[in-house]
């Protein structure tokens, strides 16, 4: 019987290694260690990327289940603040240490490297929405329907917004520059907090509620943006510059010019946070577009007198039952369920 032998390249790699630390991070069973033990053992570059990732993960629970499967020459016990990347580093350097003994693998190599990896994925379904703590302390709010890609490196912070909306309360962090790639822009800030909705790879919209925020094709997205972040950010009167306070609408993948808003737009704008949405003289049409993010519901309407009425209240996301009601009594719109997802919205005969 013939055995196949499969060379990987260094991108799948580090998308075993990704799926490893992620394993490790809810807790591995038995046959799970062993059978990373085997993907270690196939290939040196396996191990070097697999503790790359680790080192950036930040997170106790993956270096709990290395030290698990290499023991330690020394227990370490959980110390009641959380250790910073650097402290987790070297505890890696002893899981290594001990480890190399078995693999036969030289530990100082990967500590060598200019490239650090961590990948992760996080999103909601239609309808949800969730927070999530990142590893450098940073704080993700998902919209309904959507996506993003973590991707720290040792000199940068990059997530990837690949749909839907987001609210991104960034921790400081000087030394690492913390970056949204959405389509064709880039958003670089350092302690910031800001909303980003991605309608498609070409049109979006930014709100900025503390700090600032600059804004790049994400063609762009290299260590000289990164390295000079700062210097960027004090220009005077830079158009890519977006402070707090401010809105920036990008279309066919150009910025128009930047807009300032008032507390009350802001409200409206980021009202999906605390789970409303705030209409204020909109089109109908408009309104139930964006109603149809929150829910698997779809509305036809009938002649456009229905679609061209000025809607403005408060509404609960996803509830269509109190949407339909207020539609009927304040404009006398009747509704009929076509379908299990779709409601058409006509005036009554007379």
């Amino acid at each position: 019987m013939s055995k196949i032998s499969q060379f990987n390249t260094q991108e799948q790699i580090q998308e075993q290694a990704s799926l490893w630390v992620s394993r490790m991070d809810r807790g591995l069973s038995q046959q799970e260690k062993q059978e990373l033990v085997a993907w270690i053992n196939q290939n040196r570059r396996h191990h070097e990327t697999l503790l790359s990732l680790a080192s950036l993960w930040d997170d106790l629970s993956v270096l709990n289940e290395l030290s698990g499967i290499f023991p330690l020459e020394k227990v370490y016990k959980r110390q009641s603040i959380v250790p910073s990347l650097a402290i987790a580093a070297s505890m890696l350097l002893v899981v290594v240490t001990s480890s190399s003994l078995l693999l036969g693998f030289d530990p100082a190599s990967i500590f060598h490297q200019k490239t650090l990896y961590s990948v992760k994925y996080y999103q909601t379904k239609i309808g949800e929405q969730a927070t999530f703590p990142m590893p450098d302390g940073t704080s993700v709010q998902l919209n309904t329907d959507s996506k993003i890609e973590l991707a720290y490196t040792a000199n940068h912070r990059k997530l990837t917004l690949l749909k839907g909306e987001a609210r991104f309360d960034v921790a400081k962090d000087k030394t690492r520059p913390f970056t949204v790639v959405s389509g064709t822009q880039s958003f670089t800030a350092l302690g910031t907090i800001f909303n980003v909705q991605k309608n498609n790879e070409r049109n979006m919209e930014l709100v900025v509620t503390e700090g600032k925020v600059l804004i790049s094709k994400s063609s762009e997205l290299t260590k000289d943006v990164a390295d000079n972040f700062e210097e960027l950010t004090t220009l005077p009167l830079m158009s890519s510059i977006v402070a707090s306070g401010q809105k920036a609408i990008i279309e066919n993948s150009h910025a128009m010019p930047i807009q300032k808003i008032s507390l009350d737009q802001v409200q409206r704008d980021l009202a999906w946070q605390q789970g409303m949405l705030i209409f204020n003289g909109e089109p109908l049409a408009k309104a139930l577009k964006e109603v149809s993010r929150y829910t698997d519901t779809h509305f036809e309407i009938s002649d456009d007198s229905i679609a061209n009425l000025k809607v403005a209240g408060y509404f609960k996301a996803g509830d269509i039952d109190g949407l339909l009601q207020s539609l009927n009594v304040n404009f006398n719109i009747h509704y009929q369920k076509t379908s299990a997802n779709m409601i058409k919205l006509a005036l009554p005969k007379t």
